[in-house]
């Protein structure tokens, strides 16, 4: 038996839409990096880019322990010799909440240039509102976490 290779013509592309209020943020982004990969369909290859499209509302608004905001942390360095700048999750989520689902979701998918074909896919917004209405994006729903 062959083993199956997707074509670049056979690839269907769908965007989805998640409302990241009161969703954590790891659940947020582990079935973000799946449907990014297209490891929701059945034609999928490890070598090939056959995921889809995903829309984050809402970044602002995920939910973390009060103590995961305090004591996660993110590093970035400039480049010159005492340049590595630390930030808090709370920090960071305050300031910039798209950068967050971004970097919980390309932790996820592979380290090549695959992984970064994929992460373009990902879409993030902090508020409700998003430009791919014409794209006709299927809103997908996740647990929530009980207040």
């Amino acid at each position: 038996m062959r083993t199956y290779h997707p074509k670049e013509n056979e690839i269907e592309r769908a965007w989805h839409v998640f409302d990241a209020q009161d969703i954590v943020l790891g659940r947020l982004a582990t079935e973000a990096a799946m449907i990014l990969q297209g490891k929701n369909k059945p034609m999928w290859a490890p070598n090939v880019d056959v995921g889809d499209y995903v829309v984050v509302v809402n970044a602002s608004l995920i939910s973390a322990a009060p103590r995961k905001l305090a004591d996660k942390r993110y590093y970035r360095h400039s480049g010159y010799p005492g340049g590595l700048t630390e930030e808090s999750l709370g920090a960071l989520l305050a300031r910039n909440p798209e950068r967050v689902v971004r970097l919980a979701v390309q932790g996820m998918l592979p380290k090549s240039r695959l992984g970064r074909a994929m992460i373009s896919k990902l879409k993030v917004y902090g508020g409700p509102n998003h430009p791919h209405s014409a794209q006709q994006p299927v809103a997908r729903e996740l647990a929530r976490r009980a207040s």
